[in-house]
């Protein structure tokens, strides 16, 4: 399952959002997405998670919940339009 994080603080690190997930299940891979221009973080990630049920369980967990300062948005991630 492709899961989306969005609302992330700007300091967040990859392997600290893993570590996050991890208490829900395998986490197979997780992409911060930055600027092209700054390299800075845009505030939003994708985290990779090979099991479904431990995707949801993770969406269930931490949507709305508080990490370093900000109130996470979780949702399954949509396809992007081609």
């Amino acid at each position: 399952m492709n899961i989306y994080v969005g609302n992330l603080n700007y300091k967040v690190q990859e392997n600290k959002l893993k570590e996050v997930f991890d208490d829900y299940g395998t986490v197979e891979s997780v992409k911060i997405i930055q600027d092209k221009a700054t390299g800075r973080s845009k505030g939003f990630a994708f985290v990779e998670m090979p099991n479904d049920a431990e995707g949801q369980a993770a969406i269930d967990g931490l949507n709305s919940s508080e990490f370093m300062g900000r109130k996470l948005v979780v949702n399954q991630a949509r396809p992007k339009d081609q």
